[in-house]
């Protein structure tokens, strides 16, 4: 592990080691600024849970998700980037231009790095459904996206779960492309926008099941199909499919940059439009952490270049 030198103040430090992390550190790294990252508690983030990754750039035949985030690691040591396997416990943020941020990490807060210009990219956490087998078949047929995975259920039976607009925009686009699909609810009426609601019934192979709520995941090593119970007929129904999308929500890694930085009501980082400056002079954000909308790896490396560059162009102002 790269030793630290406590006394010292750095330009960059990054939190986090997804895609935007390891994006950031590679430009911030190019422009002599010297970064180091602290890898959290899942090195190279939530595509490390993925089998397979068919959607990013300059992977013609698609790659696993943990090569993916190796390929990343090896990258960024090319260019001398430094990475602390811990995670940061606490963080005090200056207010003002040009001021010291700390960075504390350790038992106990025992340690703490200085810098000039930090740069977040902790990710997010999908919300399970809790039950046995959710987490066994991650990538042989349960999803946590359509937009990244639905391809490879073409023309066969899917089911999602959620009644938000998530839920009903992967059902959406799950329909284009699937057989069937069928929504599991577990209420008796949609959470999400009602100009989705109207998409949804114009669809002919998208089946609402209203009160229902998934109680088994069938399958050993892939997903062979999920067993529920419908609360309108009290009663347990079988549904054999191909695939499960769960969508019932997430939540940013922003636990710890509570009262240190602007955030929304979801705890997502406020970021100036079409940038990544947060509210705290020298404080960057970039990936899912500050992006409620689109949460793709593309769009998560994209925003660390701009973070990189947007730390850049604020140290040379200093």
């Amino acid at each position: 592990m790269y030793k630290i030198d406590l006394k010292k103040i750095y330009k960059c430090i990054i939190i986090g080691s997804g895609p935007a992390g390891y994006s950031a550190s590679i430009y911030a790294a190019r422009s002599d600024l010297n970064p180091i990252i602290l890898s959290g508690k899942l090195p190279g983030g939530q595509l490390t849970t993925t089998n397979r990754v068919d959607n990013y750039l300059g992977f013609p035949n698609g790659i696993d998700g943990v090569e993916l985030m190796d390929n990343c690691k090896k990258q960024i040591t090319r260019f001398d980037v430094k990475i602390l396997n811990e995670s940061v416990t606490s963080v005090l943020f200056s207010e003002k231009k040009g001021g010291i941020h700390k960075i504390f990490f350790g038992k106990k807060n025992k340690n703490v790095l200085k810098s000039q210009g930090v740069i977040i990219a902790t990710g997010s956490t999908p919300n399970f459904l809790g039950i046995k087998n959710e987490k066994k078949l991650l990538g042989s047929g349960v999803s946590l996206c359509a937009t990244c995975d639905g391809f490879f259920y073409k023309n066969k039976n899917v089911a999602i779960v959620g009644g938000g607009d998530t839920a009903l925009e992967e059902a959406n686009y799950l329909a284009k492309i699937c057989n069937n699909v069928y929504i599991l609810v577990r209420k008796n009426y949609f959470k999400g926008s009602k100009i989705l609601q109207h998409r949804i019934y114009k669809k002919k192979n998208i089946n609402v099941l209203f009160q229902s709520t998934i109680v088994e995941i069938m399958g050993k090593n892939f997903l062979e199909g999920i067993k529920f119970f419908n609360n309108q007929d009290k009663k347990y129904e079988t549904k054999m499919i191909n695939g499960l999308f769960i969508a019932i929500g997430f939540y940013p890694n922003t636990k710890i940059f509570k009262n240190q930085i602007d955030l929304t009501e979801k705890g997502f980082i406020v970021v100036e439009k079409g940038k990544t400056l947060t509210s705290n002079p020298g404080i960057f954000a970039a990936g899912d952490v500050q992006d409620p909308d689109y949460r793709q790896a593309i769009t998560s490396a994209g925003s660390g270049c701009m973070a990189a560059l947007d730390l850049e162009k604020y140290l040379y102002s200093l």
